[in-house]
């Protein structure tokens, strides 16, 4: 296996494989759009309120949230991840002390307590403003997502100490639609979205790709970047699951490009 892998390297001049999730910061790919709405959550972070990220699967959602983070400095901010949603109020808010470093409570009245205290510490004490980002929040429960205005609340609701950014599917959006949530809904400075890649879009994205890969030639053709656009949609992690079964097909017939044909054969792989 590891020597088909370099010969697959090898026979397209790559240094890594290209179009998979390993890819850092500073090698993504620059969308218009997704930098507005990185603009848009950091400046909502900046006034310390928090904000929502909404879009369907395979659209770059996590890619948007590790830019943010990154233009997030350490030493004015203090940004915690929490991705394991479908729990209880309680379960989460266990999950949320963990990660910001507070010690299990007795009680879930206390373990809030404690919580809040541990994000004001951090504000009034080490000056770092305090960001919790919830990942998958689509897959919360609507009774969890309500505990949010508490974990928002301080001092009877007269102070700004806490940013929270919400990132889910579709779902999320009707969630906070919903009477129970009307106050989360209105603490949200921002609700934004993403766009499907446009056919020049996604021929500068697989061009790009390939490039920080290390080829710097053309490893598709037009027809086969049609293709890609109609059967992927402009969406991004199809298209990357799409663009490396293509090379891989390219490669085992031992072609200097991908075509259509190899296209039609991976989406027949990828999704019988």
């Amino acid at each position: 296996m590891k020597s088909n892998n370099q010969d697959f390297l090898s026979h397209y001049s790559l240094h890594e494989v290209p179009f998979t999730r390993e890819i850092a910061v500073k090698n993504r790919f620059i969308q218009e759009n997704q930098d507005k709405q990185i603009g848009y959550l950091q400046r909502a972070i900046e006034k310390r309120m928090s904000a929502a990220l909404i879009a369907p699967a395979g659209m770059g959602k996590t890619m948007l949230l590790r830019t943010l983070v990154d233009r997030l400095p350490e030493t004015r901010y203090r940004v915690h991840y929490v991705k394991v949603t479908s729990l209880s109020k309680r379960d989460f808010c266990q999950e949320i002390a963990s990660i910001v470093g507070v010690k299990n409570a007795g009680n879930y009245p206390t373990l809030v307590r404690r919580v809040q205290e541990r994000f004001s510490s951090s504000f009034d004490t080490d000056s770092l403003k305090s960001v919790l980002i919830i990942d998958e929040a689509h897959l919360m429960r609507v009774d969890v997502l309500g505990m949010l205005n508490i974990l928002t609340n301080f001092d009877m609701d007269s102070r700004l100490v806490v940013s929270i950014i919400l990132a889910g599917q579709p779902p999320l959006k009707q969630f906070l639609k919903q009477d129970a949530l009307e106050d989360v809904s209105k603490r949200m400075a921002h609700f934004g979205t993403l766009k499907l890649l446009s056919p020049s879009e996604l021929n500068e994205y697989i061009t790009h790709r390939c490039r920080i890969s290390g080829n710097h030639s053309s490893l598709f053709d037009q027809d086969a970047l049609t293709a890609i656009h109609e059967i992927a949609r402009g969406n991004l992690r199809a298209t990357d699951y799409l663009c490396l079964k293509s090379l891989e097909m390219a490669h085992d017939n031992d072609k200097e490009s991908v075509n259509a044909n190899h296209v039609i054969e991976a989406r027949e792989m990828l999704w019988p």
